[in-house]
């Protein structure tokens, strides 16, 4: 009996009322996330800027998003940014910052030409560099 009622056209319908619900949802996500996230806002406008937001929602986020804009775009980057440079740290760190054992061999060569560590040190480290 519901599904005679239940055409595809309303099918469709409410897949797209979904779709702009979930899309609302990622809006106000973004908006207060860019609002308690920003640096350059006092301790007041985020106070403010939350108010707007939810006493009148679409109005507020619509507002933000054409005035606040651009600012979003900036901080994405930079958590964008941040985020990328902690990896390559990581990584680095992971792998070893000498560059393995073959650059941490040419910094023991390097240091036994120049008198620093003797035949016998070289040979231990480079034992040690190897292993």
């Amino acid at each position: 009996m519901i599904a005679s009622d239940f055409g595809s056209g309303q099918v469709l319908l409410s897949m797209f009322y979904f779709f702009m619900f979930f899309i609302w949802i990622w809006l106000l996500i973004s908006v207060f996330g860019d609002i308690f996230r920003s640096q350059d806002l006092s301790g007041g406008g985020k106070a403010l800027w939350s108010i707007f937001v939810i006493f009148l929602p679409y109005l507020g986020v619509f507002v933000y998003l054409i005035a606040r804009g651009g600012k979003m775009h900036e901080h994405a980057v930079q958590a964008a940014q941040a985020q990328n440079a902690a990896a390559q740290a990581y990584i680095r760190e992971a792998a070893g910052s000498t560059g393995g054992a073959a650059a941490e061999l040419e910094r023991l060569a390097d240091l036994k030409a120049k008198g620093v560590i003797d035949d016998a040190e070289f040979q231990k480290l480079k034992a040690k560099a190897m292993s």
